[in-house]
């Protein structure tokens, strides 16, 4: 991996000794130099920055070192903590709509190797830790998108993906997706939650009804983590 250096002045330190322990992946929704320009801009309003932009040629550009905290994730929730930006690496992957385009394969292919490098110089991000930020924000965020290949990264061993003929969790869904990770705000439905759930792992129909398939897909992951929250 060798990212063009091209530094930020979004970002802020690492406090509370807390290990970074989450990787975050987003679409940019904007061509590759508006998405640099924004990100490097330190006179907007609301600013905002990731560690890492990658091109669709899998150009990698590293805005933010890893030990500064990046402004990418804005409200999220996971495994019962919230403001992940603390502890987290954002990357920024440029597509102007992941739900509409598929990623080029010389991306993906940068991406598994700028995703390795990032977990192996932070082993506390567990393999359920390698989330979209559709995960970390129901219903606020749809990206990296119904187009993303979850199952290509979790093959090359980047998150997880579930196996087929689990048997579905029997029970109140929302506290199963809980034990998994995914959190509910206050505003956000239970449907948005398992439309989330959905978006990541069942992008063929994503309808927030808790059905069979839906809840033997949970089931498998849950086996997985072995059921831990």
């Amino acid at each position: 991996m060798n990212p063009i250096e091209l530094p930020s002045p979004n970002h802020a330190p690492r406090t509370g000794g807390a290990p970074v322990d989450v990787l975050v992946l987003h679409y940019t929704e904007l061509p590759l130099q508006e998405s640099l320009d924004i990100l490097c801009d330190g006179a907007r309003e609301h600013r905002v920055s990731s560690h890492y932009v990658l091109a669709e040629d899998g150009t990698i550009y590293r805005l933010v070192p890893e030990d500064r905290v990046a402004w990418h994730a804005g409200r999220s929730h996971w495994r019962g903590r919230e403001a992940l930006n603390a502890t987290s690496v954002g990357i920024e992957i440029v597509n102007l709509h992941g739900d509409r385009h598929d990623y080029p394969p010389q991306q993906i292919t940068a991406l598994i190797d700028l995703c390795r490098t990032i977990l192996e110089g932070n082993p506390a991000i567990v393999p359920r830790n390698v989330v979209g930020h559709s995960d970390i924000a129901p219903r606020r965020k749809i990206d990296p998108g119904l187009r993303f290949p979850w199952h290509e990264l979790a093959r090359a061993g980047i998150g997880l993906w579930p196996r087929p003929d689990a048997r579905p969790v029997e029970g109140d869904i929302q506290a199963a997706l809980q034990r998994f990770g995914y959190v509910s705000p206050l505003e956000v439905a239970p449907a948005d939650i398992v439309m989330a759930f959905q978006r990541r792992y069942r992008a063929n129909r994503v309808d927030g009804v808790a059905d069979a398939e839906t809840r033997a897909l949970l089931a498998d992951l849950l086996d997985q983590v072995g059921g831990a929250p």
